[in-house]
C-alpha cells in the first residue's frame, strides 16, 4: 500500500503560508526565512516506514513549489492513501488542493489532519465528500491503524481519533485517541525526504542552518489562546523523552547534515529540573560543542539550571510574555507572574544567553493603555529579538468559545485567522483596525529601538566590529523594513 503525506503550498496576495510544524499557521512575506520543521508529518512517515509501508513525504511549502507541481508529484506517485496537514487559515486552499487531487486520483482515500478541528465535525464531512477522513490531534498512530486496516481490505469506521463515513454515507465521529504515553517508542522523524537545510527558526541570533528537535510534547499550563495543547493534545498532559535518546538524535543528525545549531521547539521545554540537568550533563559528557536554543517559560527557569544549560551550549531562549498587564495574563489563564519574567530575563541576559520574547495584542481586557504598556515592556526588557502578533482565537480553543459567546468575533472567514496581518476580533472599545494598527506600531517602535540600540549596548558594537559587512546589511534591511511598516501604517490610517 502506497501512502502520500503532504504539506501543500499555500499563498495569498503575494504572501506565502507557513502551516505544518507551526503552532500559529500564518501568511508571511516571501523574504521572511522563518520555516518550522513539519514534526507530525515526519514522525508519521517514520512510523509508517517502520511498519513496511511505501511512503512519499512532500513538503510543498519548504520546497516553494506550486500547487500544480505538488498535485502532479502526488498523482505521479499513485498513492492509495493521501494525508494532508491543514489549518484554519489555509482550509480554503486546502480544499482546492483536494479537489485537484481527487480529479487525478478518484480512487485514493484522502484524510485531513492538523490545526483545523472543524474538519472532524459531521457537518464538514457532509459538505465535503471529497475528504474521506479527518484525524483529530496527534495522528501518527491513528494513521498507522487506518493504513493497516485498509491494507487488509477492512473498511472500518471505529478508529479512535477519526471522523469518517460508513457504507450508507453517514458520518461517524469517533472519540479522541489516547495520547502516546511513551515518546521514546516513536522512531526519530523521517528527514531524508525533506529539504532539511530550508527549515529556519533562529531565535536570539542562533547560527544557521539549524536542526529543529522535540524533547517533549504538551504543556501543563492552561493558556486559553494556545492552540496545540488544546487542539492537538486535548488537554494539559506533559510527556517527555529520555534525555539520552534526545542527545543521541541531536548528535547523529547534526553530524549527518552539518547543522551549526539546534533549536528545541517544544511547547514548553524547561519543565522538570532533574531532566534539564541530565540533558545538559549528557551534552557536556559527549563534548558536542554546538550552540542550541529552546522554547521556554520564564517562571520555570532558575539560575542553577540556566547555568548548567549555558555550559552545555545554550545560547538563546524564547520566552512567551504576551502582555505587560498582569490582569490580562490572569484572565487568559497563563499563570505567569510578570515580576518573575523581569527577573528571569535579566538573569538570562546576565548569564550571556540571548533572549527572544513574544507578545500579542487583543487578549481579553486589552486596552489602548495596555498596548502602550506592552510595547514599553518589550523595549525595557530589551531582548535580542522579538515577535508581536494579533491574538487569534483558533476554533477548538477556549478563547474561541469565549470570544464567540461575548460577541467579539467579527468574522468566521477562516482565511483571515492567521494573526500575522489581520484581526478577526474586537476587544472592548478596540476595533479590529485598532489591533492591526497596534501590531504595526509595535514593530515600527521596535525597529526604531533596534536602530538606536548600538548607541548604548556594547554587545552591538562588538558584533558590528566583528562582522561590519553583515551588520551594515542587517541595518540596511531593517531600515527598509521600517520604511515599509511606516508606509503600511500611513495607508491604514488613510483608509
Amino acid at each position: 500500500m502506497r501512502v502520500f503525506l503532504g504539506n501543500a503550498p499555500w499563498s495569498k496576495e503575494g504572501l506565502i503560508g507557513v502551516r505544518a510544524g507551526s503552532r500559529w499557521p500564518h501568511l508571511q512575506d516571501p523574504c521572511d526565512p522563518y520555516l518550522p520543521f513539519p514534526f507530525y508529518l515526519a514522525y508519521a512517515t517514520a512510523v509508517l516506514e517502520k511498519e513496511g509501508f511505501e511512503v512519499f513525504l512532500l513538503d510543498g511549502v519548504a520546497e516553494r513549489i506550486s500547487t500544480e507541481e505538488f498535485v502532479r508529484r502526488c498523482a505521479d506517485y499513485r498513492p492509495d492513501f493521501i494525508l494532508l496537514e491543514v489549518s484554519t487559515a489555509s482550509i480554503e486552499q486546502d480544499l482546492q488542493t483536494v479537489a485537484a487531487l481527487r480529479e487525478k486520483l478518484p480512487e485514493a482515500k484522502i484524510a485531513f489532519a492538523g490545526l483545523f478541528p472543524e474538519a472532524g465535525e459531521s457537518e464538514f464531512l457532509q459538505q465535503h465528500p471529497e475528504v474521506d477522513y479527518a484525524f483529530r490531534g496527534e495522528y501518527e498512530y491513528t494513521l498507522r491503524e487506518v493504513a493497516q486496516a485498509l491494507a487488509r481490505g477492512e473498511q472500518r469506521t471505529d478508529h479512535p481519533g477519526t471522523s469518517c463515513r460508513d457504507a450508507s454515507g453517514r458520518v461517524i465521529v469517533n472519540p479522541r485517541r489516547p495520547l502516546i504515553e511513551n515518546l521514546d517508542e516513536l522512531p526519530w522523524p523521517a528527514r531524508k525526504p525533506l529539504p532539511m537545510l530550508n527549515y529556519h527558526d533562529l531565535p536570539g541570533g542562533l547560527p544557521g542552518p539549524s536542526l529543529q528537535l522535540w524533547a517533549s510534547r504538551g504543556c501543563p499550563f492552561h493558556c486559553t489562546f494556545c492552540a496545540w495543547p488544546q487542539i492537538m493534545y486535548g488537554g494539559d498532559k506533559y510527556r517527555v523523552r529520555d534525555p539520552v535518546d534526545v542527545v543521541d538524535e541531536m548528535e547523529a543528525v547534526v553530524k549527518e547534515y552539518g547543522f551549526r545549531s539546534v533549536y528545541f521547539d517544544d511547547d514548553t521545554f524547561n519543565l522538570g529540573k532533574k531532566r534539564m540537568l541530565a540533558l545538559a550533563e549528557e551534552i557536556i559528557r559527549r563534548n558536542l560543542c554546538i550552540p542550541w536554543a529552546v522554547m521556554a517559560r520564564a517562571d520555570t527557569s532558575d539560575e542553577e539550571t540556566l547555568r548548567a544549560m549555558k555550559r552545555a551550549g545554550l545560547v538563546s531562549i524564547k520566552y512567551g510574555v504576551e502582555s505587560a498587564s498582569q490582569e490580562i495574563l490572569d484572565r487568559c489563564e497563563k499563570g505567569l507572574d510578570l515580576s518573575k519574567v523581569e527577573k528571569t530575563v535579566a538573569l538570562t541576559k546576565k548569564l550571556g544567553i540571548n533572549t527572544h520574547l513574544t507578545f500579542t495584542f487583543g487578549l481579553p481586557g486589552e486596552t489602548r493603555e495596555t498596548i502602550r504598556e506592552t510595547i514599553a515592556l518589550a523595549k525595557r526588557l530589551d531582548p535580542d529579538s522579538v515577535q508581536f502578533s494579533i491574538t487569534t482565537p483558533f476554533p477548538g480553543s477556549k478563547l474561541f468559545l469565549q470570544m464567540e459567546a461575548e460577541g467579539n468575533l467579527v468574522t468566521k472567514d477562516w482565511s483571515l485567522y492567521d494573526g500575522s496581518n489581520v484581526a478577526v476580533i474586537r476587544q472592548g472599545d478596540l476595533s479590529p483596525q485598532d489591533l492591526e494598527l497596534a501590531l504595526r506600531t509595535a514593530y515600527d517602535t521596535w525597529q526604531r529601538h533596534k536602530l538606536l540600540r548600538p548607541l548604548y549596548r556594547p554587545k552591538e558594537w562588538r558584533k558590528f566590529l566583528k562582522h561590519p559587512g553583515q551588520s551594515l546589511r542587517k541595518y540596511k534591511n531593517e531600515y527598509r523594513h521600517k520604511k515599509k511598516l511606516a508606509a503600511q501604517r500611513k495607508a491604514a490610517e488613510a483608509g
